[in-house]
């Protein structure tokens, strides 16, 4: 028997089976809509929700899905930043109406990333680990204890709104200050554009990484300010949470040293307690999959995600 599992987000809504060990034998995706009404976001889903059907051959056990959020594990339903048509949508009552009798289980996509990397990527045989994302935005979600940690309502583990600038820029969140608006891809750009770093229209995180490999001052500067940023944040956490392990995945965690270099030097900076001595962050290996093997995970795992 195979798991349906799906990951939800603003680029792209994604669909996978996964047989028991987590192995994903079919994958699709689609451009997430911008622009348009909750129900045609809702069309696009249900159509690769039905081409996995036809695919698994009946043979579905359960189902997991990974959203972005906030979400609420509680309702089933999700509200995600970056799709503005689904507010309070009610997702999880949506798909299980297309699985009749199937479990189905919601998560946020942030903890369902961390679950697959502890699973079966760079978080295996790590207790308490941070899994996040650095591209577009800034995302977590915790496992804690060796179990994935939802909090209250579903959403713990949003790391990309602690704060690290009192009185910082504006966050999407409504808030100030928060690591997004200082480490995201956009936000690095932003800042090197507002500084003086001339690139053409367009140029995104890639090309600032890449200006940075060939030593621009201003591109490396904004890497080494993300990073700090980010090492801030990751202290915090680790303090509360007496994390061993994060792992760190996304679009701008693929430059590499540019990125992890000025992060573990800033971290030895701010992570003194000697709890936290032994805390490592390292590269996620499981890419764009990670999401979707959280999704399958938490299919079988306890109703807190029911």
């Amino acid at each position: 028997m195979l798991t349906l599992c799906l990951d939800i987000g603003g680029t792209k809504i994604a669909v996978g089976l996964a047989d028991s060990e987590g192995t994903l034998v079919y994958t699709a995706k689609a451009p997430t809509p911008s622009g348009v009404g909750a129900e045609q976001v809702w069309a696009v889903t249900a159509a690769l929700i039905a081409d996995a059907q036809h695919a698994a051959g009946g043979a579905i056990a359960g189902v997991g899905i990974a959203s972005a959020g906030p979400v609420d594990l509680p309702g089933g339903t999700v509200s995600p930043i970056n799709i503005r048509a689904w507010r309070g949508f009610p997702l999880r009552d949506r798909i299980a109406a297309l699985v009749p009798g199937i479990p189905v289980r919601l998560g946020g996509d942030g903890v369902c990333m961390a679950l697959g990397e502890h699973w079966l990527g760079a978080g295996r045989g790590a207790s308490f680990v941070l899994g996040m994302v650095v591209s577009t935005g800034v995302g977590g979600g915790l496992v804690l204890d060796g179990a994935p940690y939802a909090g209250r309502t579903g959403n713990a583990g949003h790391v990309g709104h602690v704060v690290v600038e009192q009185g910082g820029e504006p966050c999407s969140c409504g808030g100030r200050g928060c690591v997004e608006t200082v480490a995201s891809g956009p936000s690095m750009v932003r800042w090197a554009r507002g500084n003086g770093w001339s690139a053409p229209p367009g140029a995104d995180a890639r090309e600032l990484a890449d200006a940075a490999t060939l030593g621009d001052a201003l591109a490396l500067k904004a890497f080494h300010r993300g990073a700090r940023a980010l090492a801030a944040m990751i202290a915090s956490v680790a303090a509360v949470c007496d994390l061993d392990l994060v792992v760190i995945g996304g679009g701008v965690a693929k430059s590499g040293s540019l990125l992890f270099d000025p992060l573990r030097a800033a971290l030895a900076d701010y992570a003194r307690l000697e709890f936290l001595s032994g805390l490592r962050v390292v590269p996620a290996e499981l890419g764009d999959a990670a999401g979707l093997v959280g999704a399958a995970r938490i299919a079988a795992s306890p109703n807190r995600f029911g």
